[in-house]
């Protein structure tokens, strides 16, 4: 008899209800160390590749942006140059996202221009559905789980909490993969009792969740972990969670653009510190539909980004061998800018790959071209790599998954030299 996680959570839930509550629920199982970590940062909103990188000496892109929306050749804040870039053209990294051009030229970091959903579509909803399901365009055959779910279930990993959401919410990529939680607050992370009662209201449960059932083996697990996780967030002496301290003097940045991706990324980091045996963690970063007034959000944003992900990766230099970042987004944005100052939904966007093992200090794959007969429909940067090419090289060669032809059923990947 199989036991679903809706089934555990209608019936095994009720019992903590009935003296409390439990705020998050974990499948997992013994702590491990961990082996090969995958932070997923989604950009949800579509952001502006051709605002991260671009040919600042390309006449095309002159002609199709103003300074709102393009990076500039000279002067203040003009574009920082990228060494082992493609070849024809100047491209430059936004000047504001200068600690990834240190990352990169470490040979951390590696570009990956010009990819995405080969099919072209500009909906938001459609197009992170078809990258969280690791998939181009729906078949005959709906697919429903999430590529992360088809790759954990391969490797089959054993730690007690190996993959973690930070979004409050369990994304796509997750579907069908029952050993999984979301935490937004490592503070919740906890049996909620009442009051002087809980300890006792949790012996409770733990007599209660006995023998060799499923349920029973879920609720002990749910119980372990939340005392594993637990012991080991610091707390002061009215219970309340410390303030994260990162190591090797890598301040998370504060800011209100790049709060939310701070708090994320210092959950993850917390884990993985923990050992309780995180093989992906994935950060949502919102914010990047930048259609009117492009020069007023995107350059904070990214900004936030770049800083925060030099903060977690310095932060976790010991870690760096056997973690691979990998950052998405849905769709890049229109070559020509619009009316309102801003750029409108595009097609060919920008993924980055970030690792001790990774073979960066370089711009992969090929860049298309920004002359009208080299662009999608005239108007959008052609994708030229299949996002899943990306993924897949990562998955093989950094997560040591066996079988990534399960992972992306039916797609051939291009080799890119990631790893």
């Amino acid at each position: 008899m199989k036991c679903s996680r809706r089934s555990f959570l209608l019936s095994g839930v009720s019992a903590a209800l009935a003296f409390g509550h439990i705020r998050q629920l974990v499948f997992g199982a013994e702590p491990g160390k961990q082996s090969n970590i995958l932070v997923f940062v989604f950009l949800r909103g579509g952001w502006d590749a051709l605002n991260v990188i671009a040919p600042v000496d390309d006449p095309n892109y002159l002609a199709a942006r103003g300074t709102d929306t393009r990076i500039i050749h000279s002067g203040s804040g003009a574009g920082l140059a990228l060494r082992n870039a493609y070849e024809d053209f100047d491209f430059r990294l936004h000047s504001k996202a200068s600690p990834l051009r240190e990352l990169y030229d470490n040979g951390d970091l590696a570009f990956i221009h010009a990819c995405g959903v080969p099919n072209g579509t500009r909906s938001h909803f459609d197009a992170q559905s078809l990258i969280e399901r690791g998939i181009s365009e729906e078949g005959t055959a709906r697919v429903g789980s999430g590529w992360i779910s088809r790759h954990l279930r391969i490797i089959d990993p054993s730690g007690v909490l190996p993959a973690v959401s930070t979004s409050g919410t369990t994304p796509e990529s997750l579907n069908e993969y029952v050993n999984t939680c979301s935490i937004n607050d490592i503070g919740a992370f906890s049996f909620q009792g009442s009051g002087t009662y809980g300890p006792q209201q949790q012996n409770i449960l733990r007599g209660a969740y006995t023998g060799s059932g499923l349920l029973a083996a879920a609720g002990a697990r749910t119980l372990q972990t939340l005392d594993f996780v637990g012991a080991h967030v610091k707390r002061n002496k009215d219970g309340e969670v410390l303030p994260y301290q990162p190591q090797h003097g890598s301040p998370y940045p504060g800011d209100e653009y790049a709060q939310g991706l701070t708090s994320s990324l210092e959950i993850i980091a917390r884990l993985i510190k923990m050992n309780v045996g995180l093989q992906v963690g994935l950060v949502d970063f919102d914010g990047w539909d930048s259609h009117q007034s492009q020069a007023y959000t995107f350059p904070n944003l990214l900004d936030g980004l770049a800083r925060a992900l030099h903060a977690f990766y310095t932060d976790l230099a010991e870690y760096r061998n056997n973690m691979t970042l990998v950052v998405i987004s849905e769709f890049g944005r229109r070559l020509r800018q619009n009316e309102s100052y801003g750029t409108d939904h595009g097609h060919g966007s920008l993924m980055m790959v970030l690792g001790g093992k990774v073979k960066g200090g370089r711009m992969l794959g090929k860049w298309p071209g920004l002359a009208s007969e080299d662009l999608d429909q005239s108007v959008d940067l052609r994708v030229t790599t299949d996002y899943r090419s990306v993924l897949s090289e990562v998955l093989g060669k950094r997560l040591a998954n066996p079988r990534v032809d399960l992972v992306f059923p039916g797609f051939e990947p291009v080799a890119l030299g990631i790893a």
